[in-house]
């Protein structure tokens, strides 16, 4: 089968000299789209690089392909990751992972936590402040609480210092953020117990959890930790990931119950990572989704946790790839591989 990829490179918006430092975060590299790409041919299916932007689309025009493997970023809006979701689905081109709703919702993060809540799935209280002035709505949470842009995603905007214990450090932040990200600041009760990120495949009432991943902190105690930007780009020194996580198994079945009903709620398809951290009584408590996942096959969250439990990188691929063929009615080999 020919699988087109789409894909945004931090190369193709380094000249964009604007914007706060991590302005780049979520932009992948070509190690990403090689692993990708090498791990469909592995499969039997011939790849071929869509890119993003308006080279997808001259792209896509031209030559269509039989599948997309969607993991484009998109630029410029808070519906974004949207944009190639949006062009495929106008096409009639099947692709991975989610579709434009999901994409546009999950990426904001007050309004993805809005339509979990409703479900009865636990998450911090929360409020979303638009403009520093008016911050009585987030003085009325209990402090501490972690402050962070609205609409980004691979903790952009979340740094250490993003926990405030108090009015007028919050005050600071929110004032920072508005000016860096030009966006509304998500406020929320922070959750002081230990954080989570569950991986999940599949759609819908077949959607499963692979499993889940503990972020255990080397240098800070978990009661003030926040998985930031800082522990990420260093997180060899910053922390450790326990996949599966070294807790008893009725709280991993507790928290990977909450991520699952996230995931369905939010009307993820194919595969995604979700949030999870416990609140000061040790209950499971939803953060955000990511309906693109990163698939560095180093360092994506994802990657690390599908190993920890038992799941190589070309299966991952393919079991993506195998979801959404069955979704689309693409044809199945015998071995559950996509033809």
């Amino acid at each position: 089968m020919k699988i087109g990829i789409t894909f945004d490179l931090r190369s193709d918006y380094a000249h964009l000299d604007v914007g706060p430092e991590d302005r780049l975060e979520e932009y992948d590299s070509d190690t990403t789209v090689d692993a990708i790409a090498q791990a469909l041919a592995e499969l039997g299916h011939t790849p071929v690089r869509l890119g993003g932007g308006r080279a997808f689309l001259q792209a896509v025009l031209t030559s269509p392909p039989d599948l997309v493997f969607n993991f484009a970023e998109g630029y410029g809006t808070r519906s974004r990751e949207a944009h190639v979701p949006s062009v495929l689905e106008m096409l009639g081109i099947p692709f991975t992972q989610c579709d434009p709703l999901t994409a546009a919702l999950t990426l904001d993060k007050p309004l993805a936590k809005r339509v979990v809540a409703s479900f009865g799935i636990p998450t911090a209280r929360f409020a979303v402040i638009d403009d520093a002035a008016h911050l009585d709505a987030a003085l009325e949470l209990a402090f501490p609480v972690i402050a962070k842009p609205a609409f980004e995603g691979s903790s952009m905007g979340i740094r250490r210092s993003s926990r405030c214990v108090d009015p007028d450090a919050l005050r600071e932040l929110v004032l920072a953020l508005h000016a860096g990200y030009a966006q509304p600041v998500l406020v929320e009760e922070f959750l002081p117990g230990a954080e989570f990120t569950v991986g999940v495949l599949g759609t819908g009432p077949t959607a499963r959890c692979i499993g889940a991943m503990e972020i255990v902190p080397k240098r800070a105690p978990i009661a003030s930790f926040v998985y930031s930007l800082e522990a990420k780009r260093d997180y060899q020194n910053e922390v450790s990931y326990h996949a599966p996580p070294r807790r008893p198994a009725g709280l991993v079945e507790a928290v990977e119950r909450v991520a699952l009903d996230a995931y369905r709620a939010l009307g993820c398809r194919d595969v995604g990572r979700v949030d999870v951290r416990l609140d000061a009584q040790d209950r499971p408590c939803f953060i955000e989704v990511n309906p693109l996942p990163g698939l560095n096959p180093v360092t994506g969250d994802l990657v690390l946790l599908a190993a920890g439990c038992g799941m190589d990188y070309r299966e991952l691929i393919g079991a993506i790839v195998t979801g959404a063929c069955h979704r689309a009615g693409l044809p199945i080999g015998e071995k559950g591989r996509a033809l």
